[in-house]
């Protein structure tokens, strides 16, 4: 199956997170074998962009659908993606606790900092309020993520290591272990950044405020 359309905004970092994620399936042969939950918003449009099983869930549940659907399918390989607004806001309770109880599932953040689909607001890993803290999601859940948990941070201006962490947080997933990776990426839409300016705001700001690196 080709790698479809992208239906993401010019220049968004999703359909690159996409990307790697099917590269690092085939590479492996297991695309057969994985199977993904995307989350309401923009991660949503990546529905038919990699030829596996995926569906949508409810705002800030797809990380117990994924648990559900683990539990059903043990053989499978499950991944859920979200914004950093669905994983560390309105599904946090559900991320967290995923994460304490070691479920062996992968899952896959893309934060660019804000709410994109519904015009940018300020998400909960926001950098431009500074009377505001962001949330460090993988930092937080390594305090209750069992040793054996995977939990990383990359962007996508860097696909070695996006494709490292992936067959990692798989590999982790395989044995019995929760993973998570948060991947730092582009909004140009909503930063109002064009060409250059947006790499450059990833670089200068984003990778400023959340480190990158296994956690």
């Amino acid at each position: 199956m080709p790698i479809q359309s992208a239906k993401f905004c010019p220049g968004c970092g999703h359909p690159i997170v996409l990307m790697m994620l099917r590269k690092v399936l085939e590479e492996r042969g297991l695309l057969k074998k994985a199977v993904m939950g995307l989350d309401i918003g923009c991660s949503l449009l990546g529905w038919d962009y990699l030829p596996i099983h995926t569906f949508q869930t409810h705002h800030g549940r797809v990380t117990p659908t994924m648990l559900g659907f683990k539990r059903a399918k043990k053989d499978m390989i499950c991944f859920g993606v979200s914004g950093d607004g669905g994983a560390y806001a309105i599904g946090w309770q559900s991320l967290f606790h995923a994460a304490r109880r070691d479920e062996p599932v992968t899952v896959i953040v893309v934060n660019n900092t804000v709410y994109g689909m519904t015009g940018g607001q300020i998400g909960p890993t926001g950098i431009n309020d500074p009377s505001v803290k962001p949330v460090y999601g993988p930092e937080l859940l390594r305090n209750v993520a069992s040793n054996e948990a995977y939990l990383a941070r990359t962007a996508v201006n860097d696909p070695k290591q996006m494709q490292e962490y992936l067959s990692k947080a798989i590999d982790a997933q395989l044995n019995g272990h929760f993973s998570l990776i948060e991947f730092l990426s582009f909004c140009p839409t909503n930063w109002k950044t064009k060409g250059i300016e947006t790499t450059k705001y990833l670089d200068e700001k984003l990778k400023t405020v959340f480190k990158v690196g296994e956690i």
